[in-house]
C-alpha cells in the first residue's frame, strides 16, 4: 500500500517532467501523486524554488529532492 504524496514542480521544469514519468509506474500501482506547481504559493517558491522536483509523504513531511531514481522513491515511500 502506498502512501499519499505530493510533488512540487512548476510549468517548463524537464526535470519536472522526468519526475512525473518515473512516478507513473507507481502511480499505475495505487501511488497517489498530487502535482503543486511552486509558482502558486510564494512560501513554495521560497522553500522549493531551487530544489524542485521535489517528492514529499503527506503522512510525515519527509522530502526526496532530485536527483532520484525508481528505486530510490520505493525505498522513500517504504520507511
Amino acid at each position: 500500500m502506498f502512501v499519499e504524496c505530493q510533488l512540487f514542480g512548476t510549468l517548463g521544469c524537464h526535470l519536472c517532467e522526468e519526475a512525473e514519468a518515473l512516478l507513473m509506474p507507481l502511480v499505475e500501482r495505487g501511488l497517489v501523486v498530487e502535482l503543486l506547481d511552486v509558482a502558486d504559493r510564494p512560501e513554495w517558491v521560497e522553500r522549493y524554488g531551487v530544489r524542485i522536483p521535489v517528492l514529499r509523504r503527506i503522512d510525515t513531511g519527509d522530502e526526496l529532492d532530485w536527483p532520484f531514481d525508481g528505486q530510490q522513491v520505493v525505498d522513500f515511500l517504504s520507511h
